[in-house]
């Protein structure tokens, strides 16, 4: 029975696939339920109280304290908002437009994009892990390769010609500075992980998120951190959907139970850009810089309105000169009081590791976590 059950799942997302149409594709259908490959397990933790918030800092502000405040977010909940970040408010929003644009175009002009090869510097999917993850997402996905050798122009969809490549340099140079202030907040030379390859390649992903008839059955992107260095994320601003695993204080119950585990909601503030810190910052820092788990909910608009995000993942060069460069805590980090927490890594090979096992809920950083002596 369970080798049938495997082979009919098999089956159905091969058939869902092959439409090529994504869950938009589903939506247009007119679906009243979700489908079984969307289905996820119930979530048994609960939602925030009100004690957690995900900071908003102003990158204008006296730049020790801008330090300061990007320390103490980047050592707890590894996510904050920045405003005055120097993108002009203008292509934030005209880029949010133009990934809506591609992903509500026709089927037919969506199609020639659709692929799963890796090599392709641009694709179209459904759940890059589709035929991995225990479950699908509610969620289409433009990836685009924005630096350091980006598709040429006449290679991009109509719909996001002249803003996705303009927004990608911006949100890598908004990346390069904040990386200068995580520099300074370890104690290092502000330079220190730009010349370490930290914004030496990035992904620029738009992802779409359809109205679900069933939110409550899946989500739109399942729990997992970053297989990054860092993220720079554009949210749509006036829908909400992203969350961060963060520890509740005020959880209530008995004393073990009051720094319980819960889903706190990023809001979105306008003009604002989120930064997350990724799995590879985490593992240079030695743990110093937390690279925390986060999801975002199934679209339960009753509007028709999707939901879109633009995220811009800051990872090393991967092209053939680079690629091999293998990444361990930084050696100030380390010390006898603070031995190494994880092993080196290229990477290609955390990469490896992380598609290979799909949004499975288990963190990928597990994987190349030393043993204690």
């Amino acid at each position: 029975m369970a080798a049938t059950n495997t082979t009919d799942r098999r089956q159905a997302l091969q058939a869902f696939d092959d439409t090529k149409a994504g869950v938009k594709g589903l939506v247009d259908a007119g679906v009243s339920t979700v489908r079984p490959i969307f289905h996820h397990s119930p979530d048994s933790l609960p939602t925030c109280s009100s004690s957690v918030t995900i900071p908003v800092i102003d990158l204008s502000a006296r730049r020790s304290d801008v330090v300061s405040q990007v320390k103490a977010a980047a050592e707890t909940v590894g996510f904050f908002q920045v405003v005055n970040h120097g993108v002009p408010a203008g292509l934030l929003a005209e880029t949010l437009a133009s990934v809506r644009r591609f992903h509500e175009s026709p089927p037919d002009a969506k199609a020639p994009y659709y692929t799963r090869d890796l090599a392709k510097k641009l694709r179209f999917n459904s759940n890059f892990d589709l035929f991995q993850s225990p479950a699908a997402n509610w969620r289409d996905t433009l990836f685009c390769q924005a630096f350091p050798d980006p598709p040429g122009e006449d290679e991009l969809p109509p719909a996001v010609r002249g803003v996705l490549p303009a927004y990608s340099g911006a949100a890598r140079r908004l990346a390069v500075a904040v990386l200068e202030l995580l520099s300074e907040a370890l104690g290092l030379a502000p330079c220190r992980l730009e010349e370490m390859g930290c914004a030496g390649g990035v992904i620029v992903v738009g992802n779409y998120y359809p109205p679900c008839p069933e939110p409550h059955r899946t989500l739109g992107t399942s729990r997992h951190s970053d297989p990054a260095f860092l993220t720079v994320l554009l949210q749509d601003y006036d829908m909400p959907g992203l969350q961060v695993l963060v520890v509740d204080n005020d959880s209530g119950g008995e004393e073990e139970d009051k720094r319980r585990r819960a889903w706190a909601d990023v809001p979105p503030v306008a003009s604002a850009l989120v930064i997350n810190v990724g799995d590879l910052l985490q593992l240079v820092s030695n743990g110093r810089l937390r690279s925390v788990e986060h999801r975002v909910v199934a679209n339960g608009s009753r509007d028709g309105r999707a939901r879109v995000s633009v995220a811009a993942f800051c990872n090393a060069d991967l092209s053939a000169t680079t690629a091999a460069r293998a990444y361990g805590p930084i050696e100030e980090l380390v010390s006898s009081s603070a031995p190494p927490l994880y092993r080196s890594v290229t990477v290609p090979e955390f990469l490896s590791h992380y598609d290979g096992k799909g949004l499975d809920g288990r963190p990928a950083l597990d994987y190349f976590r030393l043993p204690r002596p």
